[in-house]
């Protein structure tokens, strides 16, 4: 079962080392990592995407609050979230077949962002099955390069959880009226 981890680091040197070391120590492969800023100076949010059963996921998630620049870790797999990934995928696309990829294009609400005489850019965002799909029916036409973003996630809901309050600290632990805060 694939799981997804919402992991917010500190925005340090060698923190991306020090993750993807310690999954590859436990034997885990990661199937989509990401990594991004967050509103928080300092802070740097991971997505990262394991298939693993859920002792494996529960055992993971142990490991990573043991890193010292990890400040919060959330499992949302289980939980209501938005998920979304993007990919740039160059297609073959000759004078009598454009019309046809863009229709497709269409259908799959992506967008075209270059045009060249041999070949189209296509720019497609959404979830694993959304790009997987638009990839099988462009697969005839001739794929010339895909490249692809990895997943992304945020939980559902403007009231923020417990584990989103805790990571509003700043990277020392501290949150903005000077108490120190602890992950949970």
């Amino acid at each position: 079962m694939l799981n997804t981890f919402i992991v917010h680091v500190e925005d340090k040197p060698g923190v991306l080392a020090r993750v993807a070391s310690l999954f590859r120590r436990r034997a885990f492969n990661i199937d989509s990592l990401t990594v991004g800023r967050t509103e928080k100076p300092g802070v740097s949010r991971m997505t990262i995407v394991v298939d693993t059963d859920e002792t494996g996921a529960r055992r993971l998630e142990a490991h990573l609050y043991k890193l010292i620049n990890v400040l919060l870790v959330e499992n949302v797999t289980t939980h209501p979230a938005v998920y979304r990934e993007l990919a740039m995928v160059r297609v073959a696309a000759t004078a009598p077949h454009r019309s046809h990829i863009m229709e497709l294009v269409r259908v799959f609400r992506a967008k075209a962002v270059d045009v060249c005489p041999d070949s189209l850019l296509i720019e497609i965002t959404g979830t694993d099955d959304k790009i997987d799909g638009l990839l099988h029916v462009l697969e005839p036409y001739g794929i010339m390069e895909i490249v692809r973003t990895g997943r992304v996630a945020m939980r559902r809901g403007k009231k923020p959880t417990a584990a989103a309050a805790s990571a509003s600290a700043g990277a020392d632990g501290r949150t903005q009226k000077g108490e120190i805060s602890y992950s949970v």
